[in-house]
Formats: C-alpha cells, sequence, structure tokens
C-alpha cells in the first residue's frame, strides 16, 4: 500500500507497531500469538496499535473466527506491501528524513539490545553480524548492484514460517559518502595561497 509522507511518519514514529508488522511479515497472526511473539508489550496496549494499523490500511484482517465466545482476528500484511511511495519521497524536508532515520535506528538498536538481552547469545552460531564497508561505484554500477541484491533477496522474502526457518532480521543503509581529503578536487587559491575548502 502506498501512503502518505505523513501517514509513514506515523507509523514510523511508533518502533512497537514496527515490530508488530515486522512480526507479521510472511504470516497470519492473532493478538495472541502476536503477545507470545512480543511478550514485554501489553496486550491493552497491543490490541490499540493493531487497531491503528488497520485502520491505516498497514494490516489486514484476512479472517474472524469465534473462540469461547469473542471474536478472534487474524492478521496479515496487505498483499501490496506497505511502501513510501516515490513521491512522498521526493518531496520529503531533511527534517523528515530526520525523523524517519532516527525511527529507524532506534528500532534497530532496540531489536538489538533485545537480542543481547538474551539468555545465551552465540554470535557466530546465530550469525549475527554489522560493519561498514565503502563501496566505490558508478552510477552504472550501483544500478548493478542494486538489482543483483533485489535478485538475491527477493525471492527470500518470499519464505513462510516453519521447516526450520529462524527469523532473522536484514538491515541496509545506503549513502554517499565524503571523499578522503586527498581525492577532493582542489578550490580555487585565494590571495593567501590556501585553496578554499581547506579548513
Amino acid at each position: 500500500m502506498e501512503m502518505s509522507r505523513e501517514r509513514w511518519a506515523e507509523l514510523a514514529l511508533h518502533p512497537v507497531r514496527i515490530r508488530i508488522l515486522r512480526a507479521v511479515a510472511g504470516a497470519r497472526l492473532t493478538t495472541h500469538d502476536l503477545v507470545e511473539l512480543l511478550p514485554d508489550i501489553p496486550q491493552a496496549t497491543m490490541y490499540r496499535h493493531l487497531a491503528t494499523l488497520v485502520k491505516s490500511g498497514l494490516l489486514d484482517v484476512v479472517k474472524e473466527r469465534k473462540v469461547r465466545g469473542a471474536v478472534e482476528r487474524v492478521y496479515a500484511l496487505p498483499a501490496h506491501g506497505a511502501t513510501l511511495d516515490a513521491a512522498a519521497l521526493a518531496t520529503a524536508t531533511p527534517e523528515d528524513h530526520a525523523r524517519y532515520f532516527t525511527a529507524f535506528m532506534s528500532s534497530l538498536l532496540s531489536e538489538f539490545s533485545r537480542y543481547l538481552a538474551r539468555e545465551r547469545i552465540d554470535f557466530a552460531a546465530d550469525g549475527v553480524g554489522y560493519q561498514q564497508l565503502v563501496l566505490h561505484l558508478t552510477d552504472a554500477e550501483l544500478g548493478e548492484f542494486a538489482a543483483g541484491f533485489n535478485a538475491l533477496v527477493g525471492p527470500l522474502l518470499r519464505n513462510e514460517p516453519g521447516d526450520g526457518r529462524i527469523p532473522r532480521l536484514l538491515a541496509t543503509v545506503l549513502m554517499p559518502a565524503d571523499r578522503p581529503a586527498e581525492q577532493r578536487a582542489p578550490g580555487p587559491a585565494d590571495d593567501s595561497g590556501t585553496t578554499k575548502g581547506d579548513d
């Protein structure tokens, strides 16, 4: 589902909702399932955020069934997904992006903190890793990289839970890096003999 910048911001600024959507991704879950998967979220809070996500069109109720006299809903992500549309990205201000990125990093930090709080962690066995790399790419090479990455990850996104599969969080950030000082084009010299941009 494509949504306006304002609606996306409403979601992005709530890490709890991001966690709910991540839990539902590739699955069909009830509130009871979600409470078990995210035990640190109180049930009343879970119901409130689920209602907001459904009302916003970010979650679908795909089934309703009666359980002991109450109606139990089954939730799933919309078939068309939930993305910030290109027009909203193009018109987002630096302040908007600062909020989105802060929410993204806060959610990631929260997920990693929960991992570190586990009774037993093993970075190698769990396949945990994080690093920064600088890739020197032309625009054409960047396009090839993006196409290759999408071709690799795309089929994996269709995997459903079960069959020994473990949910693994992959977060990506891609942005231009500053060039080393020695690679920057020198600016015009002023009367002092220094070049502009050397400070």
